[in-house]
């Protein structure tokens, strides 16, 4: 998971360090790398090596090094243009060639850190060209060397190539995360800005009309005052009528937009579940419209998926977690939707009673004609809960009990308590 902005959490690929921490651990990750120039290195270290080889040597893959650190991480903050982005791997090309032609083989592994700033800076259409082109000549300056003309070939040369064209790759999944990343920021943003446009739109219609009458009575019922005090008196309780409509208008929009949903629950469910590290399945049914199913008795069984999801990440200990919806016919031939959450955990607890949780949630489904049903899952270990609401007469009667869903698993009747 990603950590939120500021935190010292993981690398982001394709974002800027937000810290000193995130800093350090990209300057690090770039940086170990250049542990394979130790070859070059030993041996120029090696007794015996004239003074001007060390000389060439060091300054040689001194620039080198500092060429390749400025092009990656000047490209890791903002992007490169110019002569700097096009002349740093021509100057990384040519003292690869220079100093493996001048120095000996084990300064062919050059070559493949210019095949990695080619694929990083370059873009692709100067890329796909260029790391081909530094491949060609590493295996032209191998040829040089007849000891290690069979081998330079695998050691050396496709590492060049493959390194090259998987950093490319690396590239394109930076971008294509950069654009996912704006994409869903102006997805949640269109998002916002709709509910305002809605809620806008709902509160002129609830309140445009009642103040606007308001405003007419009040003047109305100012000029009545000095001469028809009583006709003055009707208008305004005309007012009063129709602020205190206005008042539960108002009221029972903000509890629309308050009751929760079943898609929203669903939602919820499954971030808390796999932050929990708990296997969620879930069925589509969840997220499509039910019709016939009045609001209150989705609230109902939204509160109680988010209840019986609350206990499974709290008690039960579980691995995986099933979460179904079915129709199913009841005796009395009422047509009921059922919900069930299935865990595969530590099961019912031994005590008969609710507990504060499970007690809540039945009066709730009580309130909206349903009931609620617990005890140990079906396939024998773990826990199951089942909420069932009615859903309204006219989808009773449009179905018929042979077209019903099939049923949700069975449980048994048995209570258990809610540790919550």
């Amino acid at each position: 998971m990603e950590s939120e902005p500021g935190a010292g959490g993981p690398i982001r690929i394709g974002q800027e360090p937000r810290n000193r921490r995130q800093a350090v651990a990209k300057t690090m990750w770039v940086g170990v790398w250049l542990l394979y120039l130790a070859g070059p290195v030993a041996q120029l270290l090696q007794p015996g090596v004239p003074a001007a080889e060390r000389i060439w040597g060091g300054l040689g893959i001194t620039l080198f090094v500092l060429s390749y650190v400025l092009l990656v991480f000047r490209h890791m903050w903002w992007k490169m243009t110019g002569l700097l982005q096009y002349g740093g791997p021509a100057l990384m090309l040519a003292l690869a060639t220079a100093l493996s032609w001048t120095l000996g083989f084990s300064w062919l592994v050059l070559f493949i850190f210019t095949s990695v700033a080619c694929a990083v800076v370059l873009p692709w259409r100067e890329s796909r060209w260029a790391i081909p082109l530094v491949t060609v000549v590493l295996l032209a300056v191998g040829v040089r060397y007849p000891e290690i003309r069979g081998y330079y070939l695998f050691a050396y040369g496709l590492p060049a190539l493959g390194v090259g064209f998987m950093m490319v790759g690396v590239q394109h999944l930076i971008h294509t995360t950069a654009e996912l990343r704006a994409a869903r920021q102006e997805v949640a943003r269109l998002a916002a800005n709709d509910e305002r446009l809605r809620l806008a739109r709902d509160l002129h219609d609830l309140l445009g009309h009642s103040l606007s009458l308001i405003t007419l009575k009040s003047e109305l019922a100012g000029r009545m005052l000095p001469d028809r005090p009583s006709d003055a008196a009707r208008q305004i309780a005309d007012i009063e009528q129709v602020s205190r409509q206005a008042l539960v208008d108002v009221r029972e929009a903000v509890t629309g937009y308050r009751r929760p949903r079943l898609a929203v629950e669903l939602a919820g469910a499954r971030t808390a579940l796999r932050t929990a590290g708990v296997q969620v399945t879930a069925d589509p049914a969840l997220e499509g419209e039910h019709r016939g199913l009045a609001t209150d008795a989705e609230s109902a069984l939204a509160w109680a998926l988010r209840e019986a999801v609350t206990n499974v990440v709290r008690h039960s200990g579980a691995q995986r977690c099933e979460l179904l919806l079915a129709e199913e016919w009841e005796a009395d031939e009422r047509c009921c939707l059922c919900l069930t959450v299935i865990d595969d955990g530590a099961g019912p607890p031994r005590t008969q009673h609710d507990g504060n949780g499970l007690s809540g949630l039945r009066e709730r489904l009580a309130l909206a004609e349903g009931r609620l049903e617990t005890g140990p899952a079906p396939r024998g270990r773990g826990f199951a809960l089942r909420a069932y609401v009615p859903l309204a007469a006219d989808r009773r009667s449009a179905a018929a009990p042979g077209s019903a869903a099939a049923p949700a698993p069975e449980i048994s009747p048995e209570p258990a308590a809610d540790p919550a």
